[in-house]
């Protein structure tokens, strides 16, 4: 009896012998296979798959059906050659026909792989909880598809689709403020590409720990972790920056000048030509613009004390943003650059100047107000609360204006201010 008779029967007896309708036992080609290699006991069916099959095979004992074949009588005669061909050739085809149904379209595969890459560009100018919903069906369905595969090949390219999709609900969750489920999506991604043998997604994955780590005021583990990423084969020069933008700022928060210095000077020269599948043949989100490096050296010579540099790369950002469609552009750029502009010329005590530097701020909306940039606000905030600033109207004028900012930023933002503030510039 073919394998797809087999099963045709089953349900039939089923309903019969159970009941339609009453949970009967189910029975897939798959677990014909299983059956018939001996890879199950009786034991293990539960009671209802055994009365089927009872009834099946005429009350046979269901041990006897599941027990492995008796030894072979020397004195019987042989099988005959041309029927045992004909039955492994049958068993085969039932097989591959089984393998055949349970795969997915490669059409399928290939949407699903435009929708991560869409998610991923349009990250920038979306606000980020819209990423993370959109971000988690796309999980669902991602995982749907892989339950109805067997493939190996749909396996492995879903197992990268599931990867990168946790690692864009990493960076949305951070953006939102939940540095734990960062945390916790940020490894799930790494474990999606260790197991695909997808070295560029590790080293992204890396990228989003490290950065949670120096913004949760563990800088020398941010290093660890911006360097570990770096080690991974196969990254291209756009991998190469971002990790490298990230630990120049570990050190600078470490007060290492020469390290922060080096690290970021390392950022700017990596121009080998070199390529990777994530960094940039997916793009958009996982890569790094010439003006998100800009923002980051700001960032770097701020916490180096280095106001000219600073001034320098956050007008580079500036100007590099305001090339790009007015749809396209980056709120957390922006607004990063805009508050790294305004704190280099605190620094240098050009109040007016700073005021100049923060109008793109006000303009952001709250659900793009994201934790890069409350971080830098909030370091505005504490440097104009100095009593130096106090009694001088503009001063005061600007820190109110920031603490409206703030405080009209996505609330779930707000639950982690306390955290945020705990980044020095």
């Amino acid at each position: 009896m073919a394998v797809p008779e087999f099963v045709e029967l089953f349900d039939r007896t089923a309903d019969e012998v159970i009941g339609k309708g009453l949970s009967n036992p189910t029975c897939s080609p798959r677990t014909v296979f299983r059956w018939k290699a001996g890879k199950v006991r009786a034991e293990s069916l539960s009671a209802d798959t055994r009365r089927v099959l009872q009834a099946m095979f005429g009350g046979c004992d269901v041990v006897v059906l599941f027990a492995p074949p008796p030894t072979e009588d020397p004195q019987a005669p042989a099988l005959n050659l041309e029927n045992e061909i004909k039955m492994t050739a049958r068993d085969a085809q039932d097989d591959a026909s089984a393998t055949a149904a349970a795969s997915v379209s490669d059409t399928s595969l290939d949407q699903l792989a435009d929708d991560v890459a869409s998610l991923a560009h349009i990250y920038a100018s979306t606000p980020p909880l819209k990423v993370f919903r959109l971000g988690r069906a796309l999980q669902e369905e991602l995982q749907e598809h892989r339950d109805r595969t067997q493939i190996p090949t749909q396996q492995q390219r879903l197992l990268v689709l599931t990867g990168q999709t946790m690692a864009l609900l990493a960076a949305s969750a951070f953006n939102l403020g939940s540095f734990d489920s960062a945390r916790r999506l940020a490894r799930a991604a790494d474990l999606y590409g260790e197991s695909a043998r997808c070295e560029p997604l590790r080293a992204y994955a890396d990228g989003i720990l490290a950065y949670l780590a120096y913004y949760t005021g563990m800088p020398g583990e941010a290093v660890s972790k911006a360097r570990r990423a770096q080690t991974y084969g196969g990254l291209g020069d756009v991998a190469l920056r971002r990790l490298l933008a990230i630990e120049a700022r570990a050190h600078g928060y470490l007060g290492d000048t020469d390290s922060a210095r080096q690290a970021f000077r390392r950022s700017l020269e990596a121009q080998s030509g070199a390529c990777d599948d994530l960094h940039d043949g997916v793009g958009g989100e996982f890569g790094f613009t010439p003006e998100r490096l800009a923002m980051s050296t700001s960032s770097t010579a701020l916490l180096i004390h280095d106001g000219a540099e600073a001034e320098q790369s956050a007008r580079r950002a500036l100007d590099l943003i305001s090339q790009r469609p007015e749809a396209s552009r980056s709120a957390h750029v922006l607004g990063g650059a805009a508050a790294d502009l305004a704190m280099a010329r605190l620094l240098m005590n050009d109040i007016e100047g700073a005021a100049d530097a923060l109008a793109p701020l006000w303009v952001i909306p709250g659900e793009q107000r994201v934790t890069g940039v409350l971080v830098r606000t909030a370091q505005i905030q504490q440097f104009l609360a100095q009593p130096g600033y106090r009694a001088s109207p503009l001063p005061r004028e600007l820190r109110d204006r920031v603490e409206d900012f703030t405080r009209g930023a996505h609330t779930h933002q707000l639950a982690t201010r306390s955290a945020l503030l705990q980044v020095e510039a």
